[in-house]
């Protein structure tokens, strides 16, 4: 049975511990000298490994899917694992952080409008109202001063939004296999297919200093149980009680937990407009909560 509440509560939840993902990968990196690419690379693969030792203890069951569903693996994990990451990084590489981070933040848009072609999920007022909030809260809230003149080419443009795509690819095909699997399933898969893709690019990497210091295992176990097997699990997990769009535009509000974080533990500044873009996204939130609820309660009387 659906519970929009806590679908609320498991996207949100999975946005608070992907905001801590930048601390883990930047004292991973710097202990154990992983590169970007190397760095994308080991965190999927531990991940999909991990997946993969506790289903066969645990649910051995779900490590099977029929034959007709793996293309959809392959092109979640492919694109929406391994291509993402490889484009998310070659974006932070060649874009200012907080460019790199508001495009990435404009996938609720391409999966909101693919729902509603899709699977003909309702575009109402309030769910635009809560995009655009949300879009312009990520703007504000990632640094972008809106008075300031922004130095984006053509090219890192399409590289920005492609990034985008392959984030939002996610969400899309993984709306599609959570009714027919559990979370856990569609999540070792995706890894497992996402690490695939992403081995190839490892010739082009400068590999780690093995054997890896002490202190990396423990930086590298918390980006993978942590920030990936914790929150991918309870954002697929939040589906089965939302729509996709609405847990996409939710999703978005990592970029705010993140804001905060770097105030708490980084002692970066929070600018007046990043409190107010802030503000934005997490009023974007409150509507859709508010909305949801309403429409619930009419179907139900």
């Amino acid at each position: 049975m659906r519970s929009p509440r806590r679908g609320y509560a498991l996207v949100l939840a999975a946005a608070a511990a992907w905001s801590t993902t930048g601390l883990w990968i930047r004292k991973a990196a710097e202990s154990g000298g992983f590169s970007a690419l190397s760095l994308a690379f080991w965190r999927d693969l531990a991940t999909a490994l991990s997946l993969i030792a506790g289903l066969a203890l645990l649910r051995p069951a779900w490590l099977r899917v029929q034959r007709r569903d793996l293309p959809w693996l392959v092109a979640l994990g492919g694109l929406g694992v391994g291509t993402f990451h490889v484009l998310w990084n070659l974006s932070l590489l060649h874009l200012d952080v907080a460019i790199a981070t508001v495009l990435l933040y404009s996938a609720p848009v391409f999966v909101t409008l693919a729902a509603r072609l899709i699977w003909h999920e309702p575009l109402t007022r309030p769910k635009i109202v809560a995009v655009i909030l949300t879009l312009a809260g990520c703007v504000l809230a990632a640094g972008l001063d809106p008075a300031a003149g922004l130095s984006l080419t053509a090219g890192g443009l399409i590289l920005g939004l492609s990034a985008a795509l392959a984030y939002a690819s996610f969400s899309l095909f993984s709306r599609h296999m959570t009714g027919r699997y559990s979370p856990w399933t569609v999540l070792t898969y995706g890894f497992g297919f996402g690490a695939l893709v992403l081995l190839p690019f490892q010739l082009l990497s400068a590999p780690p200093a093995w054997p890896l210091p002490p202190q990396t295992w423990g930086w590298m176990a918390g980006l993978v149980y942590l920030c990936t097997i914790l929150p991918f699990g309870a954002y697929l997990s939040g589906m089965l009680h939302l729509p996709v769009s609405v847990a996409s535009i939710l999703a978005a509000s990592e970029v705010v937990f993140a804001a905060v974080l770097g105030y708490l533990v980084f002692d970066e500044t929070l600018r007046g407009w990043q409190v107010v873009g802030a503000a934005l996204v997490v009023a974007g939130v409150i509507l859709l909560a508010v909305t949801g609820r309403t429409e619930q309660t009419v179907k139900s009387a």
